[in-house]
Order: structure tokens, then C-alpha cells, then sequence
């Protein structure tokens, strides 16, 4: 592996631009460590000449959100016949798509929940669903643009009706499920295992949970009953299969948790570029495993290829 020449594109000029900046430089610096020749790209639009000049081995794809996860990137490096990690043009298409995602994972039998499309003007002053509700973008990630509206809200948040909404217009509606916040993350092809995430604020997984030091708790692995458990590692490989996943994927999933330990497992999405910061859940999945992060990054630039 020592010579390899490896681009790490991370930064962009999206809203999760600060995330993949911190994905990038940890996997930059963990590729160095392995022996990797590395070229660290805070990437703009002029993207494609820059990799034509530059001319690596590999692209380790560490960009977050559109451009970076929806396909974009995707296809210019299959346009130059650079070897990439994660999921392909397709599939990360799908996934990034919430409600395209939904449907597909439906379609396998993994379970999602009731949603509506809806537009943020229209919803301002009347419930598009009885509460509670969450509204959500429908290609966006980090729990960007994210509104939980409780069951005592007499009225949707009135931000979404705002000059300042900074989201597109459509936006994905869908019935909150209480309980408890689960994710398993897929290494090719297998599953790996299962963290209970519990915010250590007052809000949900948003933001400031997912990336502030201590703002959350990582139960891993979940303290769920073990039939539970194994089903979410089915549902997490099977949604990863499903849409055509390639690599690294983590699947995010909520479980309303009954008296006897059974309860409604629903899954809400599917990570085809996870955050590998120091907070991430990937890594700390992987180590579970006896897989250092080293070790998982170097895996990740040897599994890289085009036509994915």
C-alpha cells in the first residue's frame, strides 16, 4: 500500500461543509500514518480539473451532503475513471433521497414510516399530519433543517414559513416514533453493531448531539433484547443491499420499545458517506469489532473502484 497516491476530498461548500472538513482531515491523517501517499482537496467547483491534474489513485470521498453524497461527485470521478470509495452514483442518489430512499428500502421489507410531501408554505398555519410529526429536508443530513413538532403544538413551526428558511421549498413530513435512537453500520457485507445513541441535552440526535464533545451517550452495544438486536443488524445489511450500497454504510433507526422488549423498529435513512470524526459512530462500530481506524480507512481506499 505505501505509494499509493490518495485525494481525500472533503470541505464543499454545503451546510455540512465544517463535518467533512473533520472527516477528512481524521482519515487524511490516519491514511498517512498507514503508509499512503496523501493530497488533501478542500473541494470547490473546479473539482474535476484539479483531479485530472493531480491525476491519484484513489479519491477517499469524505464530503457530506448534496454534491458530495447524492451522486454528484459520484459520477465526475466516474467521468475520470478514478477509483473512489463508498457507494456509487446510484446509490447514493437513492439514499440521499429520503423519500426514494423510502421506497426502495420498503420494497425489501425493511420497515419506514407514514410521511407526506409537503411545501413549507402550505403548512404554516394548519398541521399537515396530526401531531406528533417530524418535517425534515428531503436531501439533506447532520439533522439539518430537522423540526420535531409535539403533540400540544397548536400549529407548525413557524420558521418554515420564514424569509430566512434556508432549505428547499418541498419538504418530507413523517409520524414521529417515540423510543429510542439505534444505528448499525455495514462493512461490505456485513453488519456490524448496534449503538443505543441518548442525546445528554434537552432536544433530540441534532446537530450539537451528533458533533458537540459530549453531546450524546453511545451505549454500545445497545442494551436491547438479543432478537431485536440481530434485526436491526438484518434490516441495517438489508437496506444497505437494497440500495445498492458499496463499502462503509450506516443505518439510523428508531425502536419504540414495549414492556416485553419487542416494539415498532423503524428505520429512518441510510448513511452512504458517515461522518468519521472523532464523535462519529462508524469508527467507534468498527473498533468495536476489533477494527482500528487505521485499519478501516486503509480497508475503505483498497476497496475502492469505479462502477460501483
Amino acid at each position: 500500500m505505501s505509494g499509493k497516491h490518495v485525494a481525500v476530498l472533503m470541505g464543499g461548500w454545503v451546510h455540512e461543509r465544517p463535518v467533512s472538513l473533520s472527516t477528512g482531515t481524521e482519515c487524511a491523517d490516519a491514511l498517512e500514518k498507514a503508509g499512503y501517499q496523501v493530497s488533501r482537496i478542500d473541494v470547490d467547483r473546479n473539482i474535476a480539473a484539479v483531479l485530472k491534474e493531480l491525476a491519484p489513485d484513489v479519491v477517499f470521498n469524505a464530503l457530506h451532503g448534496p454534491f458530495g453524497e447524492d451522486g454528484c461527485i459520484q459520477g465526475v470521478l466516474e467521468v475520470l475513471d478514478i477509483p473512489y470509495t463508498h457507494s456509487g452514483v446510484m446509490a447514493s442518489a437513492l439514499a440521499m433521497n429520503k423519500v426514494k430512499a423510502k421506497a426502495v428500502m420498503s420494497s425489501a421489507g425493511v420497515m419506514v414510516t407514514q410521511h407526506l410531501i409537503v411545501n413549507r408554505h402550505d403548512v404554516g398555519n394548519q398541521h399537515p399530519m396530526d401531531p406528533p410529526y417530524v418535517i425534515k429536508p428531503i436531501n439533506e443530513g447532520s439533522s439539518f433543517g430537522v423540526l420535531i413538532v409535539k403533540e400540544d403544538q397548536a400549529h407548525p413551526p413557524q420558521e418554515l414559513t420564514g424569509s430566512d428558511w434556508p432549505y428547499p421549498d418541498v419538504l418530507m413530513c413523517e409520524r414521529y416514533i417515540p423510543g429510542r435512537e439505534l444505528t448499525c453500520a455495514v462493512m461490505g457485507d456485513r453488519a456490524l453493531g448496534v449503538i443505543d445513541i441518548v442525546p445528554t441535552g434537552p432536544g433530540f440526535y441534532d446537530f450539537d448531539a451528533k458533533y458537540a464533545d459530549g453531546g450524546s451517550k453511545h451505549i454500545l452495544p445497545a442494551k436491547i433484547s438479543p432478537i431485536v438486536y440481530q434485526e436491526v443488524q438484518t434490516l441495517a445489511l438489508k437496506a444497505h443491499q437494497a440500495l445498492g450500497c458499496r463499502g462503509v454504510s450506516r443505518a439510523d433507526f428508531r425502536f419504540n420499545e414495549r414492556e416485553d422488549g419487542t416494539g415498532e423498529l423503524i428505520c429512518l435513512e441510510v448513511n452512504t458517506q458517515p461522518g468519521m470524526t472523532p464523535t462519529s459512530l462508524v469508527p467507534e462500530l468498527a473498533a468495536h469489532e476489533g477494527i482500528g481506524f487505521q485499519d478501516l480507512v486503509s480497508w475503505m481506499v483498497e476497496e475502492a473502484s469505479c462502477c460501483r
